[in-house]
């Protein structure tokens, strides 16, 4: 008798979590009533040297709500997670292979639940069990914007739903909604049992002592921003740095920098020197934890950060003040304009409250009236192709409320390229001058090559 294995990919702990709750608010139906298989993916660029999911506090609970965990990146070593998909024609061969392996009858049903279908392992998962049913979860703020790419019909009309953390209580994922794709919210109290859970699991690490002792007031959250080419290093260090002194200038003296797992200890180094000069005790937290956990443990009175997705967990889940740093020059950075960091860098610049300008912080509520508009102006911008019945939307807001917003949101030759309210004529005469240009370059390059 046929029955259903449903397989949950999972590249972080944040995703796992997130499942997890899903799971045990029914989202995926009762215990026993299918096989459930945990399929760990480590997308690090050296994955051998990176910190595995199965070493990370709280992975063991997680663990346990799965019959079985399989590793993806055993299923297709020496390939990375990152860049391997199956040719066309060998799916079903994948798909044979993969079911003898993880001990899956031939006549079970599939059903993925994948994060960032765009991509590859999602999109290489999907292409191989091509019958499966899909759901796409996304744990961050990533999913209040546009979808990357355009996916293939043959994915995207698989996709039964987008479960999503109710991070800004009113706005409505952009992910995924051209394909006609439901949000689904996965329920606060939920998430919040499983962020307890770890942070039980996780209350005897000896590295946790020394921060508890200090009893800090204040959490920096790093981002490693160099890493995506986004910031130079040395731009990120002195980001660290402008937190800290916005923590100072705010009156904490007891603080706590929770480093990216990727970031190098120059950044702590830093860091800390600029703590000596300033006369305050600074923690610096490299453990194999969630920066939820350090709130559930040291119940700060501030978090910092730029635009990590934690800084508003710490609003939603422990009610905790937060301010950002740096938003508006990471905004200016940016390239190209549809980098998917936009929106989440909109959404914080637009809603936490600015250390540097001595904005007082707060705890981020539901989402003004203001800001679904801004991002749906924004996910125009970034897809225009993908979106076309946001454009007199979009243009409409534009003409009344670009005065009044700042310039890195809507660069002017963004503006000029799409032909919306805001550019000049002779902004759009540049652009139409170096479209020419190109479309005359490319046809030189053709004869060339065909001479």
């Amino acid at each position: 008798m046929p029955h259903t294995t449903q397989i949950f990919q999972v590249s972080t702990l944040y995703g796992a979590a997130t499942l997890a709750a899903a799971l045990d608010a029914g989202r995926y139906g009762p215990r026993g009533g299918a096989r459930r298989i945990l399929l760990v993916s480590n997308n690090a660029a050296l994955p051998e040297t990176a910190l595995r999911l199965d070493e990370m506090h709280g992975y063991g609970p997680i663990a346990g709500r799965f019959d079985s965990v399989i590793s993806w990146n055993e299923a297709i070593s020496p390939y990375h997670p990152s860049t391997w998909g199956p040719r066309g024609n060998d799916t079903t061969l994948w798909q044979r292979a993969f079911r003898l392996q993880w001990d899956i009858d031939e006549r079970d049903m599939i059903e993925l639940a994948v994060e960032s279908i765009q991509v590859n392992p999602a999109r290489a998962l999907a292409a191989i069990f091509s019958e499966a049913a899909v759901d796409v979860y996304a744990d961050g703020l990533m999913s209040y914007g546009p979808t990357r790419e355009k996916l293939p019909l043959t994915i995207a009309r698989r996709i039964r739903r987008l479960l999503h953390l109710d991070l800004i209580p009113g706005l409505k994922p952009l992910l995924l909604s051209e394909y006609g794709v439901k949000p689904e919210i996965v329920p606060d109290e939920a998430f919040r049992g499983v962020l307890d859970e770890i942070s039980v699991e996780a209350a005897d690490d000896p590295r946790l002592a020394p921060v508890l002792d200090e009893a800090p007031t204040a959490v920096l959250l790093g981002q490693y921003l160099a890493a995506i080419n986004i910031l130079s290093a040395q731009e990120e260090e002195d980001l660290h740095v402008r937190m800290l002194t916005g923590a100072v200038r705010a009156g904490h003296r007891s603080i706590v920098f929770k480093p990216h797992p990727t970031a190098p200890a120059g950044y702590s180094a830093a860091l800390s020197k600029a703590a000596a000069d300033a006369g305050v005790r600074l923690t610096v937290l490299d453990a194999p934890l969630l920066a939820e956990t350090l709130y559930d443990r040291c119940r700060p009175e501030l978090v910092v950060g730029c635009f990590s997705t934690a800084m508003v967990t710490a609003s939603a889940y422990y009610d905790v003040p937060v301010a950002r740093v740096g938003t508006a020059l990471v905004m200016q950075r940016l390239k190209p304009y549809p980098n998917s960091n936009r929106v989440p860098l909109a959404v914080v610049d637009h809603l936490v409250p600015d250390l540097e300008r001595e904005e007082t912080p707060t705890v981020v509520g539901a989402a003004p009236e203001t800001l679904s508009p801004l991002v749906r102006a924004i996910g125009f911008c970034m897809q225009p192709k993908t979106y076309p019945a946001l454009r007199d939307t979009t243009a409409d807001w534009l003409r009344t409320h670009l005065g009044d917003t700042p310039a890195y949101y809507f660069p002017a030759p963004r503006l000029a390229e799409l032909r919306l309210p805001g550019s000049s004529p002779r902004a759009r005469a540049r652009v139409q001058a170096g479209r020419a240009k190109r479309v005359v370059g490319r046809a030189v390059r053709r004869g060339t090559r065909k001479k």
